[in-house]
């Protein structure tokens, strides 16, 4: 068994799960005051970092072990849950590459990280260029329609 314990937790306006519109979402991630204060010292000099969070709000009822549909849509292939990035996975972890923003203390300002207020955060690590992949990146069709809307705005600014 493995036992993890969150670093912190995300501060957001969204409190519900959404499949699209994070295009533009603005969060904190507060670390928890256990950490050392300077935790986060040099993370503002990345442009991006990667969050790793626990998906507390899914049902475990409703996790998926082997195949479905994406969003259960019958259009789009019946694919197995390690194929898809669907939040009703076994361990329940998500993982999102964000757009910092500043650093004050133990608290990250970031941009367009997909989860909702009150969420867990199980890490944060920068993005380095040489940790991302070194081929080009190929992806089923279906994968590209399903990700059409996820990162548009839902109140585009004017």
């Amino acid at each position: 068994m493995i036992i993890m314990e969150p670093i912190g937790y995300v501060r957001a306006q969204r409190t519900r799960a959404e499949d699209d519109n994070w295009g533009g979402a603005e969060a904190a991630i507060v670390v928890d005051d256990s950490f050392d204060p300077e935790c986060l010292l040099g993370i503002e000099e990345f442009s991006h970092a990667e969050i790793l969070f626990y998906f507390d709000q899914v049902d475990p009822q409703k996790i998926v072990s082997g195949a479905r549909h994406p969003r259960n849509n019958p259009q789009w292939p019946r694919i197995g849950i390690f194929a898809q990035r669907g939040k009703n996975r076994p361990n329940r972890i998500g993982s999102t590459i964000i757009r910092v923003l500043r650093r004050e203390g133990r608290t990250l300002y970031v941009a367009e990280l997909d989860a909702i207020d009150g969420t867990p955060v199980l890490d944060i690590k920068p993005v380095m260029q040489e940790f991302l992949p070194r081929q080009r990146v190929h992806q089923p069709q279906w994968s590209h329609e399903i990700m059409r809307d996820y990162w548009s705005r839902e109140n585009p600014v004017v």
